[in-house]
């Protein structure tokens, strides 16, 4: 069929669209960094949806390597690395000893499950085998990436308030869903769109909980101790990223590391 030729124009437009809302999404956690670079320091902020972003984006680029004929994944997933490299220097920088050690950790091991998934596949299997393990592992870390929003879905039903919850963020990232699912069915590849489903849907869901609670009264929630919530600064668009929840916050958390000594619990 010619819709499903790799040739065909629409697979262009899908890829140059996702790349485009792509990018967007990469720097949505930037004006977070802008008040870490400001207050000189992580203010509590996590550095895993970063090292998350990293991790996937180096695996679809390995996949678009051995899939051939993937251009626009290896671009948008190009840009990504670095993004989230720098994303990860700046919290280096201005992360207490304690945070700035975790970092470290994650960033080994997720480099490490990179360096290990490479070895094995490149050397262990070939040809299509090959192309079908990343991709499906590609598949699972995008799946639990776009699965993590569910915590900010429950937040905003419990609360009635969608401060956690940017309108925009969450258009673009539904946007993007729906580009790399097209983008997926012109290359005649399900790894790639099967994803971003799940990503359509749940972006989806959080439009409508935006429309439905943004002029609610936000409900009074007394609690002993909230317990930490993991920033979402991307989602994998059919290759990473996490949304930005915490940029419309009006109360900043607070690193434990800097108040070990007071009676304030970092949440």
């Amino acid at each position: 069929m010619a819709i499903l030729d790799h040739h065909h124009p629409w697979l262009f437009v899908f890829g140059v669209l996702g790349n485009i809302i792509s990018l967007l999404v990469f720097l949505a956690p930037l004006s977070t960094f802008i008040r870490i670079w400001k207050a000189k320091s992580t203010m509590g902020f996590h550095s895993v949806p970063y090292i998350v972003a990293l991790f996937s984006s180096m695996l679809w680029i390995y996949y678009a390597y051995i899939k051939k004929n993937a251009i626009l994944l290896i671009s948008i997933n190009s840009l990504g690395i670095l993004i989230e490299t720098i994303y990860v220097l700046l919290f280096l920088i201005f992360a207490s000893k304690k945070a700035r050690r975790h970092t470290l950790t994650e960033l080994f091991v997720s480099i490490g499950g990179f360096a290990l998934i490479f070895v094995v596949s490149w050397f262990s299997f070939s040809g299509e085998v090959r192309i079908s393990l990343v991709g499906w592992i590609c598949v699972s870390v995008s799946t639990a990436v776009f699965a993590a929003p569910l915590s900010v879905v429950f937040q905003v039903i419990r609360t009635k308030s969608v401060e956690f919850l940017p309108f925009y963020l969450s258009f673009f990232l539904t946007t993007s869903a729906i580009m790399w699912f097209g983008y997926g069915v012109m290359m005649k590849d399900l790894r790639i769109a099967l994803p971003n489903i799940l990503g359509f849907f749940l972006g989806l869901l959080q439009i409508l909980l935006y429309l439905v609670y943004r002029k609610a009264k936000p409900a009074i929630v007394i609690e002993e101790e909230e317990p930490k919530k993991m920033s979402q600064d991307h989602v994998v668009v059919g290759i990473e990223l996490q949304q930005d929840t915490t940029s419309s916050q009006t109360i900043h958390p607070v690193d434990s590391d800097t108040c070990s000594n007071s009676s304030v619990t970092s949440k």
